[in-house]
């Protein structure tokens, strides 16, 4: 059972972001984490997302142990030239972060979806979750270059 959680807990980090910042929200510990990534796929562009840790005082007064809400927010800047890879062009778009809010049920996800008729990136931060979904979400819009 352990190995079981300790497996949950290291997949549930993010592979390529960094912490760049962590904002004290009260008195029980409950924290707001921000995390910088690059999109792997889009040289050029990062992205800042920002996400609700709860305590463990806040966890073992309130219950609901392995989750935290699904509150969310991104932005994404150009950071260099950008650059295109070989990125999803459907409408539904590619997953390019995500990061466990619970320990089965509910994941944060940064969505990437390429708008051709403006030719921009947007990238939509979202809770993905088994149970029901969640209309908790922010988004942030980078305009491409025009060739």
């Amino acid at each position: 059972m352990f190995r079981a959680a300790l497996l949950m807990t290291f997949l549930a980090l993010p592979l390529h972001a960094e912490e760049v910042g962590r904002v004290g929200v009260d008195w029980v510990g409950n924290d707001i984490i921000i995390d910088a990534f690059p999109d792997p796929k889009v040289e050029g562009v990062t992205c800042h997302v920002a996400y609700f840790e709860r305590s463990i005082y806040d966890r073992l007064s309130q219950g609901n142990w392995f989750e935290d809400p699904s509150y969310s927010a991104v932005d994404c800047t150009q950071t260099g030239p950008i650059r295109l890879g070989a990125i999803d062009r459907s409408a539904d778009g590619e997953n390019i972060f995500s990061e466990r809010q619970s320990l089965i049920i509910k994941s944060l996800k940064v969505t990437r979806i390429y708008d051709a008729r403006n030719n921009a990136l947007i990238y939509l931060a979202h809770a993905s979750e088994l149970t029901e979904g969640s209309g908790k979400m922010s988004v942030s819009v980078i305009p491409l270059p025009a060739d």
